[in-house]
């Protein structure tokens, strides 16, 4: 499996994604599908697109920080 960075990403590119997923945006913020802010799993903080991170073989979106992507780890490991 080949990851890619989202940081490299169209705006554009990342909303279709999100789309595809069952997610929306606001142009800022990811949204669920009832389009209320998205929160990240682990701190419970809107998540921004320009700092949005799907880890590989998950659907789990969280916000781009040491300490999620820490806890995302604890949680389901790192076998990717």
């Amino acid at each position: 499996m080949e990851s890619i960075s989202l940081k490299q990403v169209s705006e554009n590119s990342k909303i279709l994604l999100l789309k595809a997923l069952g997610y929306g945006s606001d142009g800022e913020f990811v949204l669920d599908s009832k389009g209320t802010k998205l929160l990240d799993r682990y701190l419970e903080l809107p998540i921004r697109i320009n700092n949005m991170v799907i880890l590989p073989g998950s659907e789990v979106i969280l916000d781009d920080n040491e300490l999620s992507i820490m806890k995302y780890m604890e949680e389901f490991g790192d076998d990717f």
